[in-house]
């Protein structure tokens, strides 16, 4: 298996860095919603396996509220964009 040189490595977190410029090709919004869902997702797993064990995760359920509006919300705004800005194409020009 071949090594990845310092080049490479630092190639691939020159594209990480390239989600943080002005002008990307990434949606931002895509970006937090996964995020979030991410932290819900293990947030999910580690109460299960904490269960399993008889322990109880102790997690605030604002905090855990706060993850699920954030990836809802992220999701509705892209989608709600991707709706009106459809609804300005289709729309004829007199």
């Amino acid at each position: 298996m071949p090594k990845t040189s310092s080049i490479e490595k630092l190639a691939k977190l020159m594209k990480f860095t390239d989600i943080f410029k002005k002008d990307n090709d990434y949606n931002e919004k895509n970006i937090v919603g996964v995020s979030a869902f991410t932290v819900m997702v293990l947030f999910s797993a580690v109460d299960i396996f904490t269960g399993y064990f008889g322990k109880d995760l102790v997690v605030h359920e604002y905090i855990y509220d706060s993850f699920v509006y954030l990836t809802l919300g992220s999701f509705g705004i892209t989608e709600t964009g991707k709706i009106f800005s459809q609804k300005a194409v289709d729309k004829p020009q007199d």
